[in-house]
């Protein structure tokens, strides 16, 4: 298997600190106010956001596959929920996908996705979140 890695830096203090992310020729700056406040820059919880949807994605299009299903597209929106509190804990994450597959029933594509959801290789990893919502609707 691949390995993969990417780096940050912050310097300063918590509230009046600011640091950088890097991975895989992205860069981008953070700082307290982009991560619990509304400020300019990333998050680390936009990043587990990206990587959650982009798995989750892969994940439903291969088991659509595998049930005889080739999707025409899966699309999914992951939300990162951090709440308050001296060490926020990363709460819920709620999965909001659509997709086009031909010739499957809505049954059938609920099934599949909570599969996918389960199997998705960061659904595991983030296994801790106390909450994971996944709302899957098929494109007719």
């Amino acid at each position: 298997m691949a390995a993969r890695k990417a780096d940050a830096r912050w310097e300063g203090g918590l509230k009046d600190g600011h640091g950088n992310m890097k991975m895989a020729g992205w860069e981008g700056p953070f700082t307290f106010k982009s991560r619990f406040e509304e400020g300019e820059g990333t998050n680390p919880e936009v990043l587990l956001a990206a990587a959650h949807s982009g798995c989750f994605s892969m994940a439903l299009s291969a088991d659509l596959e595998k049930a005889g299903h080739t999707p025409e597209f899966v699309e999914t929106t992951a939300t990162v929920e951090l709440r308050g509190g001296d060490a926020p804990p990363i709460r819920s994450i709620t999965l909001d996908t659509r997709a086009k597959v031909p010739g499957i029933s809505d049954e059938e594509f609920q099934q599949i996705a909570e599969g996918a959801k389960a199997g998705c290789p960061v659904s595991q990893a983030l296994a801790a979140v106390p909450t994971i919502t996944l709302n899957a609707t098929l494109e007719s």
